[in-house]
């Protein structure tokens, strides 16, 4: 009688804070893709076929700068809150206002459809969600900060 020995049960292998990082950047990336998906589809659809919801991509541009500068400027071990944070936080959500409001004007005034409309504003959510998750997974000061690169 031949024994089969046993298998023993596969190890899975932890690099720790470097795949968390990898998987997020991969899911970033792809959340992004999605975003920029929707915003063409509600452009460069035959029943649509206006392009000016790309103006919204300066907006997407335009958004983390406020934080970014502050974050530059601002002692981040202060506890309390600090007036140029808060600049900065109201700075960029009137930057997201203006692109969610935007499709909205250009709709009103019959530049697009709204269709084309609902397309827009669901690219803005994805890409603002996509945006934050980036500013929350590579905000902290660890090993993997935003600011490294």
């Amino acid at each position: 009688r031949r024994t089969i020995p046993a298998m023993a049960a596969p190890r899975l292998v932890c690099f720790g804070s470097t795949a968390r990082a990898g998987m997020s950047l991969i899911s970033l990336s792809f959340g992004g893709a999605v975003g920029l998906m929707f915003l063409m589809l509600g452009c460069a659809l035959p029943q649509y076929n206006q392009y000016w919801p790309l103006f919204v991509l300066f907006f997407y541009i335009l958004s983390p700068i406020p934080y970014c500068i502050a974050r530059r400027l601002v002692d981040d071990t202060d506890a309390t809150s600090n007036a140029c944070k808060e600049l900065a936080i109201f700075l960029t959500t009137g930057i997201v206002v203006s692109a969610f409001g935007l499709p909205i004007v250009f709709a009103r005034a019959e530049l697009i459809y709204w269709g084309a409309c609902a397309l827009v504003l669901t690219g803005n959510t994805v890409i603002f969600a996509t945006i934050l998750g980036f500013f929350l997974v590579f905000g902290s000061n660890d090993d993997f900060s935003w600011q490294q690169w």
